[in-house]
């Protein structure tokens, strides 16, 4: 890492991140997460009312789901949800987890007195598959870790000119974990302020009288404004009554109650244990998992040498890790704002961090790569799609072959394993998402035609998530949505005596069945959620089209029976 060649291969892993980060940023089927669904129809609803308080949704319990700040985010973006769109809604995720990146690379590079250190750092952050699968989608998580982290990239790049100021710091700490709770809640105030107490202590070198003296009243300081500036929602709202029911009562403190037998039991064992907060964590760094176990196990070695700025970084991570071990319900996606700081010890260690770690990243990135090549395989130009025919583009076939030839020469060359498999995350990322392009095209959504046939048109479309017909909303512009259960989507008979216009399910190769006046509307492919024993079987065996996917038909029934049904999207 002392040649020049190696900062020349960060800054192109810097510009494959770049590109992973923007590339398909409006697939419908990028990962995320199902409440972005919840968020788009608030956003829509609210837009539609032209107002920004209070918050609409057609769902009783989900209208003060989460902070304003959001769902303003998205109406601006959006122009008042004019322009409706997903790159609309996500492309200002994507600019605050760049920012994010951008200011790590500075404080690391700023502290450590290395630019190649910050950049390491930055990019490991990138590569992490929680930032991936969250930092891309309509959500609250990548203003929430920009708005919280800004705080301790501070510290880290001012070092004692921030630890000493009296006002200036406090001041933007508070309003930029303002900002914070205003996009998330208003209970990260308390990690937040337990961290910089913390951080104080340390850095007073626990002398608990300095720190009471020359540093108590700034934490008061910056939690008293920073839940000031949280507090304006409900100043601002015509119905607080509901703000407190909805999303104090309901979203933060039901968080305490105990899940399946009792609290403390809770806390040691079963899906929401301590121990699995501790996985899950661990989890958010995807194919660097094991990296991350390796620093954890460097840096106990190490701890008798550490340096002031890990010491910070590591207490940033126990004071989140220990604040959110206290809900009942317990998450790793909780504990995202200090996956930078761990990306930053990653970075400080990279040169001693032991090859295995790196080994089982590759191994594991091969595993996905070569599962990729031999389902693409298996479903290009097959028979199963007749009329359309499922085919990949060159890009596809090169991000694999790219991504193989990567891991092979990080397996080859040990001095190429690290690089080689903070690479080959984004590979894989990308060809995740080129392996699904062909239904983002032409064999994914119903032609100009079928969508004209529904304009104003009451069509209903089956349900598996609240709000999900806001993705239908994308393939059906124009046409009022009702939901159905998806269960009932391959019941083609009833649901046409229920519905004049609906979608429906039939499998591969298989002709749907439908009232006998029924008429087709049109036809796409969709993917199917759930897939018996045997399906599982015959998938592993190479018979993935007929399977993975099912033919959706858009359909007009003049003999339904309408009448007033629940929807099942709410």
């Amino acid at each position: 890492m002392r040649s020049q060649n190696p900062l020349r291969f960060l800054l192109l892993i810097l510009a494959l991140a770049i590109l992973t980060y923007c590339f398909a940023l409006d697939s419908r089927f990028a990962p995320k997460n199902g409440d972005e669904y919840v968020y788009m129809h608030i956003a829509r609803i609210t837009a539609d009312l032209g107002q920004w308080l209070p918050l609409q949704s057609e769902m009783e319990a989900m209208r003060n789901t989460k902070p304003p700040l959001v769902f303003w985010q998205g109406i601006a973006s959006t122009d008042w949800a004019t322009q409706w769109g997903l790159w609309e809604l996500r492309w200002p995720s994507v600019v605050y987890t760049g920012l994010t990146a951008f200011f790590l690379f500075l404080a690391v590079a700023r502290f450590s007195g290395n630019a190649q250190t910050g950049l390491i750092a930055a990019v490991v952050w990138l590569s992490f598959f929680a930032t991936y699968r969250y930092g891309r989608p309509y959500l609250t998580d990548p203003p929430e870790v920009f708005f919280l982290s800004l705080p301790f990239f501070a510290l880290l790049y001012w070092g004692r000119s921030a630890f000493d100021s009296r006002i200036l710091f406090p001041l933007l700490a508070a309003i930029s974990i303002g900002l914070g709770l205003l996009y998330k809640s208003f209970a990260y105030v308390l990690p937040a302020c337990f961290a910089l107490l913390l951080w104080y202590g340390c850095w007073r070198e626990w002398r608990l009288i300095d720190v009471l003296k020359r540093d108590l009243y700034k934490l008061i300081l910056i939690g008293l404004l920073s839940l000031g500036i949280f507090g304006l929602w409900f100043a601002l709202d015509p119905n607080p009554e509901a703000i407190w029911r909805e999303f104090v009562l309901g979203e933060n403190a039901g968080k305490f109650g105990a899940r399946t037998s009792n609290y403390f039991l809770d806390l040691i064992r079963g899906g929401d244990s301590i121990w699995l907060l501790l996985l899950t964590t661990i989890g958010n760094a995807g194919l660097f998992a094991f990296v991350l176990v390796s620093l954890g196990w460097q840096s106990w070695r190490e701890r008798a040498v550490t340096d002031m700025e890990e010491r910070l970084l590591w207490l940033l991570v126990l004071a989140f890790l220990i604040f959110f071990s206290l809900p009942s319900q317990r998450s790793g996606r909780y504990l995202l704002p200090v996956m930078p700081a761990l990306a930053a010890l990653i970075a400080l260690h990279w040169h001693r961090l032991p090859l295995w770690g790196f080994r089982i990243a590759l191994a594991l990135q091969f595993v996905i790569l070569a599962a990729l090549a031999w389902a693409s395989l298996n479903l290009e130009g097959g028979n199963w799609a007749r009329p359309l025919r499922w085919q990949y583009s060159l890009w596809h076939w090169l991000l694999l072959g790219s991504g193989i030839a990567l891991v092979a020469s990080g397996f080859i060359k040990p001095s190429m394993a690290k690089l080689a498999a903070l690479a080959t995350c984004f590979l894989c990322y990308l060809a995740l998402n080129t392996g699904l392009a062909p239904l983002e095209g032409e064999i994914g959504r119903y032609d100009a035609q079928a969508v004209a046939r529904v304009q104003d048109k009451l069509v209903a479309v089956p349900c598996d998530f609240r709000a999900k017909d806001e993705e239908y909303r994308l393939l059906l512009p124009g046409a009022r949505l009702q939901g159905y259960p998806a269960s009932e989507a391959a019941n083609g008979i009833e649901l046409a005596k229920r519905y004049r216009y609906f979608a429906s399910y039939a499998p591969q190769g298989m002709p749907p069945v439908f009232c006998d006046d029924c008429q087709v509307l049109g036809k796409r492919m969709e993917m199917r959620a759930r897939h018996s024993q045997e399906e599982i079987v015959a998938i592993i065996r190479g018979e993935m089209g007929q399977y993975l996917f099912v033919n959706e038909y858009l359909i007009y029934s003049p003999s339904a029976v309408v009448s007033a049904l629940p929807d099942a999207c709410r």
